[in-house]
């Protein structure tokens, strides 16, 4: 207890020289904040590989939602204390004087902190591009070849450190996690990332195992809940934290709770699942044209496209379960238009407009 408080009230010094000599670059540390949001995964990156490289959308997904997961089960383990509520509470600072830290819009998520999702969620997904990309480069063998592969190694890690520790920096500025947290999250994630490039058998899932999948995370997360409930247990305990020292109770949103998350990736694995296993899919991605430039280029615009939509659909939150239920069909949806929808639309424009000029 004794050397957390001692990283804490560390962490805390840190956050305050952060707040004071970075206030230049707020609005750049606040947009790393958001670059590193997990939501992102679903709606920006992932359509975009999907189209290019199948193989590698499809392991982000996987990477994404079961990288979420462990960080839910290690937030529950942790007990992480957030910044701008532990200060408030501590009782290490002398006569009640506790530091004043910025709050932000985004500062007040309701979780536990340790490890930093965000920053999970980052250097998860970024792993996996940057090793996708390489992938492409160390098949070269001249000798020219061999030094432009190196040259690219050396440039994508750059860039992946670059963002992780911009998005790390962003996470700590806003008072949301310590430095402790979010480099917890990096290197978490990287190792969810290696795992799955050494599981191929995702690639050729039925519809089945997706489904045995999300009920083993959703029962295996309940559980655990509720066991340590019947031991008296709260792993909710960070909600009400939230709530009291959040600076302006708008910004408390139910989006950031620990089951909001769960049930947002359960969703998207079950529409990945639902999609690659779709005769949609089957007769757009796996047809004449899905080798086609312009097919890709189309399917990659569309999708992007329809999936900024779905940021007009707002779900009710005045009922916490429907909430839940109407989230997770959201999230579903998103893979479900990428996978098959958009690019069954697109095949059959084309296959239309072949028949015209024909």
């Amino acid at each position: 207890s004794i050397r957390m408080d001692l990283l804490h009230s560390n962490g805390v010094l840190i956050i305050q020289h952060l707040q004071r000599d970075y206030r230049a670059y707020q609005d750049f540390l606040n947009f790393m904040s958001h670059v590193g949001d997990p939501r992102n995964i679903f709606s920006i990156y992932f359509p975009l590989w999907f189209q290019l490289n199948q193989v590698v959308g499809t392991k982000m997904i996987w990477v994404a939602v079961i990288g979420d997961w462990f960080n839910l089960i290690f937030k529950w383990i942790l007990f992480g204390h957030r910044p701008y509520w532990w200060v408030q509470e501590t009782m290490i600072y002398p006569n009640q004087s506790s530091p004043c830290l910025e709050q932000f819009p985004i500062t007040c998520e309701t979780g536990p902190g340790s490890p930093s999702g965000h920053a999970m969620g980052s250097s998860c997904v970024w792993y996996v591009m940057v090793t996708a990309a390489l992938s492409y480069t160390v098949r070269w063998k001249n000798k020219s070849a061999v030094t432009l592969h190196r040259l690219t190694w050396s440039f994508l890690w750059s860039v992946f450190w670059i963002i992780q520790i911009s998005v790390c920096i962003s996470r700590v500025f806003i008072a949301t996690h310590f430095p402790h947290q979010v480099i917890l999250g990096v290197f978490a994630g990287i190792l969810v990332a290696e795992a799955f490039e050494h599981t191929p058998a995702i690639q050729t899932a039925s519809l089945r195992m997706y489904i045995k999948t999300n009920l083993f995370l959703f029962i295996f997360a309940l559980g655990f809940y509720l066991v340590l409930k019947l031991l008296d247990i709260d792993l909710l305990w960070s909600v009400p934290k939230a709530k009291k020292w959040c600076a302006n109770p708008d910004w408390i949103n139910i989006d950031t709770t620990p089951f909001a998350g769960l049930v947002r990736n359960l969703g998207a694995l079950f529409g990945l699942g639902l999609g690659v296993n779709s005769d949609m899919f089957t007769l757009s991605c796996k047809g004449q044209n899905s080798c086609k430039r312009s097919f890709r280029v189309l399917c990659v615009a569309a999708s992007l496209a329809t999936l900024q939509l779905y940021n007009f659909v707002k779900i009710p939150t005045h009922t916490e379960y429907l909430f839940y239920i109407l989230s997770f069909c959201k999230s579903a949806a998103m893979p479900l238009t990428v996978v098959a929808l958009v690019p069954y639309c697109v095949h059959s424009l084309m296959r239309t407009t072949e028949k015209k000029l024909n």
